[in-house]
């Protein structure tokens, strides 16, 4: 029997803690310990590492605990500081130092607004509401210093949010993210490339995909990294209405969604080399190639054997099988193109709906 994981609390729960610290301080009482109801009722209990006055008001420290989830914020110092507004001014949210600014539309955040979710908001907001009532007139910056440098490792980039960290969670209670946790995080990329006006989108496996993607000059607000999920993306995509799909990526990627794999993690989908010999082998690969091929480690193992049997027109079937395979999964809502390329960044074979998509884009592939 596994290991039960330890579960941990949000970077807006943190906030929320902070501000119930500041406001439990201001009224008399010093908490090296706190309890808070998350939205979804769950009872935490959250460290405060260190309350003060300063110029501004006052400022709480607490250190992220992200549980045995991976989360990167981990370990992160999250500094909330209060101060009272004039009256009917309500509950104000500032960003300080490493939260970032939402600038393109589709979240959940409008334009220009913190990058701080309905979640935390509306927990904080409630803190505020049992301690001061529904009058309160109140300044909230929450500041997480190390945002900064964090957010280069997470989608916001991608999504438009520039200049640090978003504050996230959505009732305050961090669970060790579930394959599904982390499938869902995936999906607001979908929803800014078409706030944007791309109702045409590029999807690629992950940030390789992408580089190589716009060195063929396609738009970087198009892109969609989709991780090992491809089916589940497609998926969403149709339901979002998106009216066409280019799959853009590494040959050992899509070589197994020609196979009809849409969960392409190794250990869960494969047939990447089966799909390449069974292809090749339509197209008169001889018996050795194609056992030469099926005994390869990798596809770009196998690559130089499809060469020297002067068999590579079979990327471009493979393409157009990928693309195939993919308009049924999604019952033909969508169309699909497919680009497979190197890990170098090299052409190795499209269809012709590739060619339309890329063509739309004005890429200069051809």
């Amino acid at each position: 029997m596994g290991k039960e994981l330890r579960g941990g609390y949000t970077t807006g729960a943190c906030m929320a803690a902070g501000v119930k610290a500041a406001l439990l301080y201001r009224a008399g009482e010093y908490c090296e310990r706190l309890k808070l109801i998350a939205l979804d009722g769950t009872p935490l209990e959250i460290p405060v590492k260190n309350i003060e006055e300063t110029a501004d008001g006052v400022r709480v420290e607490i250190v992220k605990d992200a549980g045995d989830d991976p989360d990167i914020t981990n370990g992160a110092s999250v500094f909330t500081t209060i101060r009272e507004l004039p009256p009917s001014s309500g509950v104000v949210f500032r960003a300080g130092e490493g939260i970032g600014t939402v600038t393109k539309a589709g979240l959940s955040v409008p334009v220009g607004s913190p990058a701080i979710n309905p979640g935390p908001k509306k927990l904080t907001e409630q803190v505020v509401r049992e301690i001061l009532g529904d009058n309160a007139a109140l300044e909230i910056t929450v500041s997480i210093p190390a945002g900064t440098e964090l957010a280069k490792k997470t989608l916001n980039p991608v999504l438009g949010v520039v200049g640090g960290i978003s504050v996230i969670g959505t009732t305050g209670v961090l669970r060790p993210m579930s394959e599904e946790g982390f499938k869902n995080s995936l999906l607001p990329q979908i929803d800014v490339a078409k706030a944007a006006g791309y109702d045409t989108q590029i999807f690629v496996p992950g940030k390789i995909g992408e580089n190589i993607a716009v060195k063929f000059g396609l738009p970087r607000e198009a892109i969609v990294q989709t991780s090992n999920f491809i089916g589940f993306m497609l998926d969403a995509a149709a339901e979002r209405k998106i009216k066409s799909v280019l799959l853009f990526g590494h040959l050992g990627k899509l070589a197994k969604v020609a196979a009809g794999v849409f969960h392409t993690h190794n250990r869960v989908g494969d047939g990447r080399l089966e799909a390449m010999a069974a292809y090749a082998a339509a197209e008169g690969l001889p018996a050795d190639g194609v056992r030469r091929v099926l005994a390869a480690t990798t596809t770009e193992d196998a690559m130089p054997i499809i060469e020297e049997y002067g068999m590579t027109k079979v990327y471009d079937i493979l393409a157009e099988r990928a693309s195939l395979r993919s308009e049924r999964h999604v019952f033909g809502e969508l169309s699909v193109g497919t680009v497979m390329v190197t890990l170098k960044g090299e052409l190795l074979g499209m269809d012709e709906r590739a060619r339309e998509i890329g063509r739309g884009f004005h890429w200069n592939i051809e």
